[in-house]
């Protein structure tokens, strides 16, 4: 598998679920999925601890998502419908683990949960990262105790490699457990993410070729 690294990857077409920067202008319907989903995420997400947020304070926030995109620092995505009209979630290939790695976080909406978003979202991030980005390894994070989020890393063919004591999140004043899941570069080639159809494309909406 070619090493070249290509992108950043600013959208992602898949079969159902559109991935791609967020924009400011993402703010209100972000802002609403998240009080929709509130109870929801309190119990896996810290950040949501925080929530809601002012409108003028989601903005920013978006902002710097996308500054961090265009720097070449994090990259974090939308979730949208096919028109773009509902934000499905959030997911993101993060660059927390150092060079040559991705760690693809994910969360649902609470009217979307146990329909395959995440599933589709990780496969389809997984691809990117492999092929178009060349990397070494691709890692999920996740706890034990929730056991629909740890389906997904399953699902795709990522292997469990450790469940780490009290190193996860700060949840209700404790860190929790937090499961490991990886797949390798060369793990890649005829997996479940291998075969996701995607089309990708670049901060000027050109198309980005695969391997």
């Amino acid at each position: 598998m070619a090493k070249t690294k290509v992108g950043p990857v600013y959208r992602v077409e898949t079969e159902r679920p559109v991935l791609r920067c967020w924009e400011p202008r993402d703010a209100a319907l972000l802002r609403d999925a998240i009080i929709a989903s509130l109870e929801h995420l309190r119990e896996w997400m810290p950040w949501a601890n925080d929530e809601p947020v002012s409108l003028q304070a989601m903005t920013k926030r978006l902002r710097q998502f996308r500054a961090s995109f265009d720097m070449d620092k994090d990259y974090v995505y939308a979730i949208f419908n096919q028109d773009e009209t509902q934000v499905l979630g959030g997911s993101g290939l993060h660059t927390r683990l150092g060079e040559n790695v991705r760690e693809i976080g994910y969360w649902i909406h609470v009217d979307h949960i146990n329909q395959g978003y995440a599933t589709e979202t990780s496969a389809a991030l997984a691809k990117v990262a492999f092929e178009i980005e060349g990397m070494d390894r691709v890692e999920i994070h996740c706890s034990p105790e929730n056991p629909a989020s740890a389906s997904v890393p399953r699902k795709i063919g990522f292997v469990h490699e450790a469940t780490l004591r009290r190193r996860g999140p700060i949840l209700n004043g404790q860190p929790v457990d937090e499961m490991i899941w990886t797949m390798h570069a060369d793990e890649y080639p005829g997996s479940m993410p291998s075969d996701a159809q995607i089309r990708a494309f670049d901060a000027s909406g050109r198309p980005i070729p695969q391997r």
